[in-house]
């Protein structure tokens, strides 16, 4: 279309020529722009934030955040490369290729054992697909140069559901004897600080802090921070990622089973794995769907394949057709907490 307008300018008269080759000058340098502002938009309205302020944080904490982005749109995505405008901050993609409304993030690790002082990163996210966009994801914190923290963050790893877990980290400060640990501050309710009375050596104070997870904190990724008070005069408070993951007794893999188009009439087979941390029985597994058909086996171990069945009659099922999603509760001899949960997905088709 562009290079018609020209041709159409260039058959002119002279008189108006000017006049037309300026209108489309004027016409080329809009299209470059809207389309300009139209690639940064597309791609920057997929992230639920774009900026992050760490705060203080000491030496040698682990500290990152991830800059989660969905999908909102038709064709599928594709992230080409990230690169960080300072060595303090690296960026690591999580899933590159997204289809619609799936997510994936960009995860900002600040390096605090070689940088010191206050520090800013511009992280640039390309996309080349569908088309080609830039997404800039700023990030800023102050590390302190008289902290430093041992391990870098409160790491519970893996819990057992129902389980109380106690993890010490250590916090030392150069600078002034008389420097003290005031408050230790969080969101998490399930988390309890004890803390040591400090060790002064000179001009080094030590602390211990035992931070502990209640046996009543709920399943899930754990993924806090605890903010430290000190009684600095500026600058006060630092924070201490905390990271860990509160697992269930007994689990099923995979959690969502997707049986995919289904004839009625037909025979659709699967299985399912429920592992345990002992060995245990399966004394039921139900479901509200009774075309569903499971088969457990009676032994205790602590690793159980289950087969099932989802049995279809034409001429009944036929009044059913479309999506069907159903939830398989698993229940063990161990106990009502120690029951299991998975869900099974289809479609009913002709």
């Amino acid at each position: 279309m562009l290079s018609f307008l020209y041709s159409a300018v260039s058959r002119n008269s002279s008189s108006n020529s000017s006049v037309t080759v300026f209108a489309v000058s004027a016409f080329i340098t809009s299209i470059t722009f809207c389309t300009s502002a139209f690639g940064q938009n597309w791609a920057a309205k997929m992230f639920e934030t774009t900026t992050h302020d760490f705060g203080s944080v000491s030496r040698n904490a682990k500290t990152e955040f991830a800059f989660v982005l969905e999908n909102i749109y038709e064709e599928e995505l594709h992230i080409a490369s990230v690169r960080s405008s300072c060595g303090c901050t690296k960026p690591v993609i999580g899933k590159s290729s997204l289809k619609t409304w799936e997510k994936s993030e960009i995860t900002a690790q600040f390096n605090t054992r070689s940088f010191i002082g206050h520090k800013n990163a511009a992280i640039t996210v390309t996309f080349d697909r569908p088309y080609y966009a830039e997404v800039q994801l700023l990030v800023k914190g102050h590390i302190r140069s008289d902290i430093v923290t041992e391990p870098g963050e409160v790491a519970f790893g893996e819990i057992e559901s129902g389980t109380k877990r106690e993890t010490p980290v250590r916090i030392s400060y150069a600078g002034r004897g008389d420097w003290q640990i005031v408050d230790v501050r969080g969101k998490n309710d399930y988390l309890s600080v004890r803390m040591d009375p400090p060790q002064r050596r000179g001009n080094l104070v030590t602390y211990v802090l035992n931070v502990a997870l209640s046996e009543k904190a709920p399943v899930g990724e754990l993924h806090d921070e605890l903010v430290v008070v000190t009684n600095d005069a500026v600058d006060n408070e630092f924070t201490l990622p905390l990271l860990g993951r509160v697992v269930p007794p007994i689990t099923v893999a995979p959690a969502l089973i997707g049986l995919g188009d289904v004839t009625a009439g037909q025979t659709k087979q699967q299985r399912f794995v429920v592992k345990g941390n002992k060995p245990f029985k399966i004394v039921d597994v139900t479901c509200p769907d009774s075309r569903f058909q499971f088969k457990p086996d009676v032994e205790s171990k602590a690793v159980h394949v289950v087969p099932f069945e989802f049995v279809t009659a034409t001429s009944e099922d036929e009044k059913q057709l479309g999506d069907f999603k159903q939830t398989v509760l698993v229940k063990t001899d161990l106990g009502e907490a120690f029951v299991a949960e998975c869900t099974v997905s289809g479609k009913l088709i002709h």
